[in-house]
């Protein structure tokens, strides 16, 4: 079930890793253009087509009445509620921490600050259809409120009556998000970025989902439509480091729950150890044979999951940088020695005490990370995606006297004589 890869002795790593790939991208990236095309000329008549082809409903009101989000809400398990407003509320905490803050740059009379200014409306896409992501509701919606935007909406599949589950509507309820939409795939990206009758576009567009929806992100924000973190948030990734020390039964379950979450995923073992690799790898037959979603988790490992050895721990995180995996589990027995080598991943979870799942749900950051090696150069939604900064600039005349100079040379440098006149006419 995970392939095995023997990298012991291999100087060139890049030359010799299998690459992440997603099945058909060509068709992928063909079908999504066309469905992009079709929403953005005939609005919500191809959303209401889109949705009876793809998740077979017929569907109305695209827009869930107030009220529906009120009633779940009330009418979901108080268990349920309180796990839910606790991973809101450490959401919510975090984000406040990591939000930048605005800055001032002086020097000599010049002055520059740097203003946090929150997008207008945001639009955040949670996937259904496999599974239910209340929680992804909450990873999007809660970083945008506290980045101060004005209007955020929430685009969600419909189940096969029509309806939301009452548990993202509940989610929606404690994020407090102005509406909700029930429509889904790319051509809930289309709808977000061109705007419909019903559903007006926004200007940034967050979450994950399947390959369909990331490169329908990825084509909506080419355009310049609408902006769009640089992280692939597509088909879910996790990567564990383990040794002879790590009970075979964590490194496995933590290699399957990132592989249930269906096709298109990337699931992997990397060890020193032989027979660490032999125990994990039968562990997670085991536990694959009898799981609840046995197919989700055997698509996954049957097309990207790996059992790779290598020489050591530096070797291991050798490897782990150049596949830049959404989820990196440290699970040898000095994981924090790790750490500092770490260089491209979405999040990093050191030791048995804590599993992605923890931050799948109530660690604080957001778990919608970067997949398929964007890792490299983009990092976790925070509430900075829904802001840009903007620059107020300070001049007085000590400065002006100083720096003018320096901007008619340039200016002349570059035959724009009309920016050198802007200086000289403000010389006394």
């Amino acid at each position: 079930m995970l392939a095995r890869l023997d990298l012991r002795g291999v100087t060139d790593l890049g030359a010799a890793l299998p690459r992440p790939f997603v099945a058909g991208e060509a068709e992928v990236v063909e079908a999504v253009r066309a469905i992009l095309a079709d929403v953005q000329e005939r609005g919500d008549v191809a959303i209401r087509e889109l949705t009876k082809r793809f998740d077979g409903v017929d569907i109305d009101e695209l827009v869930v009445p107030d009220a529906d989000c009120k009633r779940a809400l009330e009418s979901i398990a108080p268990a349920l509620r309180q796990a839910l407003e606790l991973a809101a509320a450490n959401v919510r905490d975090f984000a406040a921490v990591e939000a930048s803050t605005d800055l001032r740059y002086e020097r000599d009379g010049l002055v520059v600050r740097t203003l946090r200014r929150p997008v207008d409306r945001a639009g955040c896409y949670v996937p259904g259809g496999r599974a239910v992501y209340p929680s992804t509701v909450l990873m999007t919606a809660v970083p945008a409120r506290v980045a101060g935007v004005g209007d955020v909406v929430l685009c969600v599949p419909p189940d096969r009556d029509g309806s939301v589950p009452d548990v993202v509507l509940a989610a929606a309820a404690i994020a407090e998000v102005d509406a909700v939409y029930r429509v889904g795939g790319a051509q809930a990206i289309a709808a977000m970025a061109y705007g419909t009758a019903s559903i007006p576009a926004v200007d940034v567009i967050v979450g994950p989902g399947s390959v369909y929806v990331a490169v329908a992100k990825r084509e909506v924000a080419g355009e310049g439509r609408v902006g769009i973190p640089s992280a692939f948030a597509g088909p879910s990734e996790v990567v564990v480091i383990a040794d002879e020390s790590t009970a075979p039964a964590v490194a496995a379950i933590d290699i399957i729950v990132q592989a249930e979450h269906g096709p298109d995923g990337l699931a992997w073992l990397i060890t020193w150890s032989e027979a660490a690799a032999d125990a994990v790898s039968a562990a997670v037959e085991g536990l694959a044979r009898d799981a609840t979603r046995r197919e989700e988790i055997e698509s996954t490992l049957d097309t990207n999951g790996r059992c790779v050895l290598v020489d050591g721990p530096e070797q291991a995180i050798a490897v782990a940088n150049l596949i830049a995996p959404e989820h990196l589990e440290l699970l040898n027995a000095d994981p924090e020695s790790l750490v500092p080598l770490v260089r491209h991943a979405g999040a990093v979870f050191c030791g048995p005490l804590a599993p992605a799942s923890l931050g799948d749900y109530v660690a604080g950051p957001s778990h919608v990370l970067p997949t398929h090696g964007s890792a490299r150069y983009s990092g976790a939604l925070t509430a900075d995606d829904f802001t840009k900064p903007l620059h107020v600039i300070d001049v007085d005349r000590k400065a002006f006297d100083r720096l003018g100079p320096a901007v008619v040379e340039l200016a002349m440098a570059e035959g724009l004589t009309a920016h050198a006149d802007s200086i000289r006419l403000r010389r006394r």
